[in-house]
């Protein structure tokens, strides 16, 4: 009896055996180049990566508020009643214009200069729940596209973002952008890769004739857009690896960040002084060919604005002048901002200075960038 059972429980176990084998060998056996299991893992990684950073990273994010005052009008109106009942003035609604982020639980934030241009304006965040702060001073950074706002956040508890490290970026790495973009849609998520790094752009406008040069800004494939200004660049792990500043006119898919490190020396700078110490020269100016003035006019950088007792001035740089050399290096497109930023206060710096048919070298003692 004993035999015949014996038996009976080898065949079941080996049935059982033969059963599983058969429905999982095919796998472990090709599970290497099963593309779909794979793939399946990826897109799975990639979306908690991206989930976890907003949950993390949200509360940080913050909308900046434009409140410009009220605009005088005339009472003289052309139009049925309009001497009569014209307002004295028009007091514009505030407008979500950028974005930025907290980098201190004491009510530090950082966006982007061109955002809180507007020295005539008063501006707000608009942090966690719609909470509205009132931001009670502005630091804006001479030499980069880079403005600290100081709120009160009272009882209001902040969450710093964690700063990263912009030296080891590569080409190709994952990157996530969060701002207001279009200055209406709220905490606006989109994802890409790093496209380039080391880019020189020029911010600015052509009309004015004023610009600003960048020099070694990340390229991003995210979505850049107006409104996303002044919002964080984000790592796989959190960290803020850049500032959101400019997408590239007329083209898709090309955004442009400043490097974390140079907000890290920023913050350096200001927090040691309370403001910023930046040598300036006080001119604006646009780049121009040889020949585009006039018939003799050399290629260089054509002055549009000097600045009242600024060095410049006090050189005797005039509006028309056209910088030819700075420092013995022929000027290009960015090679003043790369000189001035290499420089200290009280340096000083040698220009040559094509004007009225001739030229002439000109020395200028570059002083401290006054805050504005």
């Amino acid at each position: 009896m004993r035999k015949p059972l014996l038996i009976l429980v080898i065949l079941l176990v080996f049935l059982g055996i033969w059963n599983f084998a058969s429905e999982n060998l095919p796998y472990l056996l090709n599970r290497g180049n099963i593309d779909l299991s794979s793939s399946k893992v990826k897109v799975l990684t990639e979306e908690s990566v991206v989930i976890d950073t907003v949950k993390k990273v949200g509360p940080s994010v913050v909308t900046v508020v434009e409140d410009l005052p009220p605009q005088k009008t005339s009472p003289f109106i052309f139009g049925p009643f309009s001497i009569f009942d014209s307002p004295s003035g028009v007091d514009p609604k505030p407008q979500n214009i950028g974005s930025g982020f907290i980098v201190s639980t004491d009510g530090l934030i950082v966006t982007n200069k061109h955002v809180v241009s507007d020295t005539e304006a008063l501006y707000q965040v608009i942090g966690v729940g719609d909470k509205t702060f009132d931001v009670v001073s502005i630091y804006r950074d001479p030499l980069n596209d880079i403005a600290i706002l100081k709120i009160n956040p009272g009882e209001q508890k902040l969450t710093a973002l964690e700063l990263g490290d912009s030296e080891g970026l590569q080409v190709g790495q994952f990157v996530i952008a969060i701002g207001t973009a279009l200055g209406e849609f709220k905490n606006t998520v989109t994802t890409g890769v790093i496209s380039g790094l080391g880019r020189g752009v020029t911010v600015g406008s052509s009309f004015e004739g004023i610009f600003e040069e960048l020099d070694n800004v990340i390229q991003t494939d995210a979505a850049i857009n107006p409104g996303n200004s002044g919002g964080p660049l984000l790592n796989s792990s959190s960290q803020a690896i850049g500032v959101n500043t400019a997408v590239a006119t007329g083209s898709e898919n090309i955004g442009f960040a400043l490097p974390i490190n140079v907000l890290r020396e920023t913050l350096e700078n200001f927090n040691s002084t309370g403001q910023f110490q930046r040598p300036y020269i006080g001119i604006a100016y646009r780049t121009v060919e040889k020949g585009q003035i006039s018939g003799g006019s050399p290629k260089g950088a054509l002055i549009v604005n000097v600045i009242k007792n600024s060095p410049a001035e006090k050189a005797g740089i005039k509006i028309g002048d056209i910088i030819t050399e700075i420092d013995g290096r022929e000027v290009r497109e960015r090679t003043i901002a790369q000189v001035i930023v290499s420089k200290k206060i009280g340096d000083r710096i040698t220009v040559s200075v094509w004007a009225e048919g001739r030229a002439r070298e000109l020395n200028i003692t570059l002083e401290e960038a006054p805050n504005q």
